[in-house]
């Protein structure tokens, strides 16, 4: 038996070389209205700080108005220079996101691209190992697009045709800093841990506001399926995913201060009482939607500042 757990592991070792560098790029789209370049821009950096406490990692992030078309492909292009094939890559798409019945395209400033050009970017990435996760609205319609051997796609919504804003990108962003993402308490959050709790967290979301759900995740990672809303060893999905280790190192469970937990909880608060206002707002009169949006979009400004810090 230990013989045996010893070959495992040089495999595991072997399959990850640890000198590998892992390329983060997390694309902030155009929010439109000013509580969304907020909320985007928030969930952007959150992201980015807890993947800066990751070993072996190079970190970029492009915000709402440097999230140009321009910008991305020479991001891209870069990283496509850099990495070596045993690199890792993992792009994270946040913002608005379109689909016309024949392309998907994620919504920037200016021209947008459509899967299909981010598709051939990612594809002159030489690092095997990819990990994409659309988290925009419609992006479940740029998971054929973007499926690969050896890369694990991830999506907000099951189709193009859920149109509505996500939250998804929300808890993704708190699967990296939250200790419990890491339900095997190895010291890492896999793609695949960071999913789940993400899905979880969405769910749970949409029950407790009395809502139906307009977005429903989803994952691929054999290359070849159209993913699955429970990736499991019956239907196949999920093994590439939970092979792949998105933050290394123990950073969630560094990220678990109480101050700072007690900041994101209050983000996450007021981000939930601006949905909701949103929700409700044919039934109010418009200055008084007015006034109560831009307190919220006021204090969310105000977390965020000190979550920065």
């Amino acid at each position: 038996m230990i013989r045996w757990q010893a070959l495992a592991l040089m495999a595991v070792l072997a399959a990850t070389p640890a000198a590998a560098t892992t390329y983060y790029l997390t694309v902030a789209g155009i929010g439109g209205e000013e509580d969304y370049n907020q909320r985007f821009t928030g969930w952007a950096s959150d992201i980015e700080k807890a993947l800066q406490k990751a070993r072996d990692g190079k970190v970029e992030t492009l915000r709402p108005e440097a999230a140009t078309r321009v910008a991305v492909r020479a991001a891209l292009d870069r990283i496509a220079k850099a990495a070596k094939p045993e690199d890792a890559f993992v792009l994270m798409l946040i913002g608005h996101g379109s689909f016309d019945g024949t392309d998907y395209k994620v919504n920037l400033k200016g021209p947008d691209m459509t899967a299909s050009e981010v598709s051939g970017l990612l594809d002159k990435i030489p690092a095997k190992r990819q990990l994409v996760v659309n988290m925009t609205s419609c992006s479940g319609a740029s998971l054929p697009v973007l499926r690969k051997e050896n890369r694990v796609v991830i999506s907000a919504t099951k189709s193009g045709t859920e149109r509505n804003a996500t939250v998804f990108a929300r808890y993704w962003a708190e699967a990296l800093h939250d200790p419990a993402a890491d339900s095997d308490k190895n010291d890492t959050v896999s793609a695949l841990e960071a999913y789940r709790y993400a899905d979880q967290k969405t769910t749970k979301f949409y029950e407790s506001q009395q809502r139906l759900a307009t977005e429903h995740p989803m994952l691929e990672d054999t290359g070849k399926g159209e993913g699955v809303r429970a990736p499991s060893t019956e239907n196949g999905y999920g093994l590439l995913a939970s092979r792949f280790p998105l933050l290394r190192g123990g950073a969630a469970a560094a990220s678990g201060d109480p101050a700072k937990q007690k900041l994101r909880a209050r983000k996450e608060q007021v981000e939930q009482e601006i949905d909701r206002l949103k929700y409700q707002k044919a039934a109010l009169p418009l200055e008084v939607y007015r006034k109560q949006l831009g307190a919220l979009v006021l204090e969310l400004a105000k977390v965020q500042a000190e979550l920065d810090k």
